[in-house]
């Protein structure tokens, strides 16, 4: 099922303090909380786990083209479009967190302000561009008659010799810009190769590239609000053995009565959540998201790292099995 287009959701913020009133003493004692969606909210919350140092090792899956090993959750960057020196010490310490639970992958976009220049210089700063995989995503303005300028404009701003995943954004000059991706990869400066979208209107078009092109990857939106994607496109990414990696995996930016936290808001977390090892809302979501076979990671955004630490506790212990992915789905209907 998919619900209607998306607006800013309920936030942490909003979900902890209405939960408080109506149920105190929540099951494992803690408080509903989760991560912003990809290009969506962002505000304060409740800090669900502890350090991953201590913890299991981060579940990962492989990429279908190469077996290359991926955790399962990673982190989108729309918010990361920054100038204060303020802003980005706060952004070191997440992208900080995140390598200490053992996170690898970074979601950014030129269509993200000046993101893309920000992770580039934090990885500068942080010297260990190695322990992330790197995905960035074309332009989605311009006649694309230069096609290799764009391509060189994301090393340019990323300040990186490799580029992990390079994707055409949300379908924009994929005719244009597609042999510049493949040349980039032939020549071994960009990994792996994909398109991306966002809303069910560029599905066709979406799978359409899917069947013409060499790609490795697509970026689709996907959350147990939003199951549309599973109905044909992950199951063409099955069949083409090609990577999923799942934005706005909470629901979306619009719309707040539809999205996953304003859904919840109040609420307990269900007892089924400790047969998945879920300690929060965010983690329950997550956990929906990337236990579908055909999910390699998704990408919430976060400014927090409180809410790192929070999201990366998805990519850990139990996922739900198809027996429990189902019972899921029934509760979420029901509410």
């Amino acid at each position: 099922m998919r619900t209607s287009p998306f607006h800013a959701p309920v936030s942490r913020r909003d979900t902890m303090k209405l939960g408080a009133l109506t149920a105190t003493g929540m099951a494992f004692g803690l408080s509903a909380c989760a991560g912003a969606d990809e290009g969506a909210n962002e505000a304060a919350g409740n800090q669900a786990n502890g350090t991953a140092a201590s913890g299991p090792a981060p579940i990962t899956k492989p990429i279908p083209s190469s077996g290359e090993q991926l955790p399962v959750i990673g982190l989108g960057t729309n918010q990361y479009s920054v100038e204060t020196e303020e802003e980005m010490a706060q952004l070191q310490k997440v992208l900080e967190t995140m390598a200490d639970q053992g996170g690898k992958v970074i979601d950014t976009a030129r269509a993200y302000g000046r993101s893309e220049e920000v992770i580039g210089d934090l990885l500068q700063r942080m010297g260990n561009r190695d322990d992330f995989f790197i995905s960035t995503k074309t332009s989605i303005r311009g006649d694309f008659g230069e096609p290799d300028a764009e391509v060189q404009a994301a090393f340019d701003r990323l300040k990186v010799d490799v580029i992990d995943l390079l994707l055409i954004h949300n379908l924009h000059g994929t005719k244009e810009l597609m042999p510049a991706l493949v040349r980039a990869k032939e020549a071994g400066r960009v990994r792996y190769i994909g398109m991306s979208t966002s809303t069910d209107d560029q599905y066709e078009g979406q799978m359409a590239g899917m069947r013409e092109y060499p790609l490795d990857f697509i970026q689709v939106d996907y959350s147990i609000a939003n199951r549309t994607a599973a109905d044909a496109i992950i199951p063409l990414a099955q069949e083409r053995n090609m990577g999923v990696m799942v934005n706005v995996p909470f629901g979306g930016r619009r719309d707040a009565q539809t999205t996953t936290f304003g859904r919840v808001a109040g609420k307990p977390l269900p007892e089924w959540a400790a047969d998945i090892d879920a300690t929060s809302w965010a983690q329950v979501f997550l956990k929906y998201v990337v236990s579908h076979p055909g999910v390699t990671v998704a990408i919430p955004g976060t400014v927090q790292t409180r809410h790192i630490i929070d999201n990366q506790g998805a990519g850990r212990r139990r996922l739900p099995d198809a027996a429990k992915r189902a019972e899921m789905e029934r509760y979420w209907d029901a509410l």
